[in-house]
């Protein structure tokens, strides 16, 4: 049986609170961009086209970074592991938002992802 293929989302939660406090909306933009970007950049991947061919079966898991630094910080470890994925910078403020993981296998990048919890 072949591993169950994810794609992981990570958004800044504090763009959504006070000071900033970023419209619901705006946030969740942030994630569809990094998404696509991630799979478009990634295409020729085969788990990439594996993934889009589940279709309505396709998973994606979004996580919450508590701020900027987290974000940057995960973004680091995943370049030095060599995990494929996108830093969203919102433009043209220059402001990193959201990264996302091509799809992969959730055994193969979940232990990467342990210290975030699902964004609420």
């Amino acid at each position: 049986m072949a591993a169950a293929l994810v794609q992981y989302v990570v958004l800044r939660g504090d763009l959504a609170r006070p000071p900033r406090s970023w419209p619901l909306g705006a946030v969740v933009a942030q994630g569809c961009h990094a998404a696509l970007a991630a799979v478009h950049g990634y295409r020729e991947h085969p788990d990439t086209g594996a993934y889009l061919e589940q279709g309505d079966a396709m998973t994606t898991v979004v996580l919450e970074a508590p701020d900027e630094n987290s974000l940057l910080d995960l973004a680091k470890l995943l370049k030095e592991k060599g995990v494929d994925h996108k830093v969203w910078m919102e433009n043209p403020e220059g402001i990193p938002t959201c990264l996302a993981l091509r799809p992969y296998p959730k055994n193969l990048v979940q232990p990467h992802l342990r210290n975030f919890k699902l964004l609420k």
